[in-house]
């Protein structure tokens, strides 16, 4: 059989699989949303705990803000080293192991005898943070047909408001039983580990996805995955394995320019990445602190407060997804950066003038907004890269959602100490106006896109 009848066959297979074992998809598309919750802990939870390490290690602001964005940083390299490894050595491989990993040093955590530690404990524990996330999108890709994987890709901002509304009513709860504040935030931080733990266990007997087995020319084991999974055989495969040439990872940037769709889906998914996650790092991560600072409430009532946005922000996160179909990527995007623009220069009037008490509605809009324009910035890389660079996609489009991160969560109390509240709140509204522009300008509509 000639090269090119191979690759007719295996992209026929490919479309067979994910569209025939369309329920099956959904299964697996949701047993890789879970982790979100494990990132969303982790970075929520480190946000509300904040202020107990502050006053019991008296760190610097440049300290504090370094052991908030430490996992930030450590994702950027998992990320791309995740994504890599995916396309490599295959998708399972990387999600075993870096839930093994977030588990070790999620608990490690809680043991750190310094901020210091802390903060290597969490540029470590990034890592798999970072590689699981890239390397879930693949599955999601491999998973489910067109139509379907774009709504259960939207569906990470919900898993991250969920994560935040249970992060949250823990934290209350410890606050409320008057637990020892060293504690609080020990116990808070090394909780991590036991989502990730379930997650392990309930992912442990998952087979290889068949779609990267059959891109990668080993048939026989894609042939055995589906007979096991699904009772079907794929008898439009060979019985043989073929030997394909590995892709390079250097190849993916020029395989995307090839096409313009993709290359400005693409294009926009980075953008939007960085807009979005600007936005949220520095106004939205900073909400806890921001409240008790301006005289909101205390840190019990900001808590409450907080978990009543989050709960908003979950609805938000859920409409997302069910809404998309309708009005498509693209609109998405533009009413979300829209709504959070807004809301983000109403929360600058409301500190200038001193009308804080406009604040948490500023902020449930920001967040409602937010929830909508962060769900498809990495569905779409993922969705438009091909199937043997979308672990590599998914990893460079991360690497655009935590490098922001870590410089917003690390620098952000630094802006706000040198330029007041009101003025950082006011620099914030410039990233959703840059992730605005992107979907107006550059984003095309690509609910529904089929490769070539």
């Amino acid at each position: 059989m000639s090269g090119h009848a191979h690759q007719a066959v295996m992209d026929r297979a490919v479309n067979y699989l994910v569209t025939t074992y369309n329920p099956k998809g959904k299964l697996i598309g949701w047993l890789m949303m879970a982790s979100i919750l494990v990132e969303a802990w982790d970075l929520y939870s480190i946000a509300f705990v904040l202020i107990f390490i502050r006053d019991i290690f008296h760190p610097s602001a440049a300290m504090l803000g370094l052991a908030a964005a430490g996992t930030q940083g450590g994702a950027i390299i998992g990320a791309l080293l995740g994504g890599w490894l995916s396309d490599k050595i295959g998708r399972r491989t990387v999600f075993l192991s870096t839930m093994i990993m977030f588990v070790i040093f999620a608990l490690a955590q809680a043991f750190v005898p310094s901020v210091g530690w802390l903060v290597v404990v969490r540029l470590i524990l990034g890592i798999p943070l970072g590689s699981d996330i890239s390397n879930g999108y693949t599955y999601i890709m491999e998973s489910m047909p067109s139509g379907e994987r774009e709504v259960m890709g939207n569906r990470w901002q919900f898993m991250f408001a969920l994560g935040e509304v249970l992060t949250l009513a823990i934290i209350a709860v410890f606050i409320v039983s008057n637990m020892d504040h060293d504690l609080v935030w020990r116990v808070t931080l090394g909780l991590g580990a036991l989502p990730a733990a379930i997650i392990f266990l309930l992912r442990h007997d998952l087979p290889e996805t068949a779609v990267w087995l059959i891109r990668h020319g080993r048939f026989r084991e894609a042939k055995q995955v589906t007979a096991s999974m699904y009772g079907d055989s794929l008898d439009m495969l060979p019985n043989e394995d073929i030997e394909l040439p590995r892709p390079n990872p250097m190849a993916f940037l020029a395989d995307i320019r090839r096409d313009s769709i993709r290359w400005r889906a693409t294009l926009f998914g980075w953008i939007g990445c960085f807009a979005q996650s600007a936005e949220f790092s520095t106004f939205a991560f900073y909400i806890p602190v921001l409240f008790v600072m301006v005289g909101v409430s205390g840190i019990l009532g900001t808590n409450l407060v907080t978990l009543a946005l989050y709960i908003i922000a979950a609805i938000s996160g859920w409409v997302g997804p069910l809404i998309t179909p309708r009005i498509g990527q693209r609109g998405l995007s533009i009413a979300g950066f829209a709504i959070v623009l807004v809301a983000l220069l109403v929360a600058a009037a409301a500190l200038y003038t001193g009308h804080v008490v406009i604040l948490p509605f500023a902020a449930a809009a920001m967040l409602w907004g937010h929830y909508w324009d962060a769900e498809n910035v990495m569905t779409i890389p993922a969705m438009v890269a091909r199937p043997e660079y979308r672990g590599t996609a998914s990893g460079f489009a991360y690497v655009f959602v935590k490098l922001p991160s870590f410089l917003a969560i690390f620098l952000f109390p630094v802006l706000f100490a040198a330029i007041g509240q009101a003025n950082a709140t006011l620099f914030t509204a410039l990233f959703p106006l840059i992730g605005l522009l992107a979907a107006l300008f550059i984003l095309p509509e690509v609910y529904g896109f089929e490769h070539d």
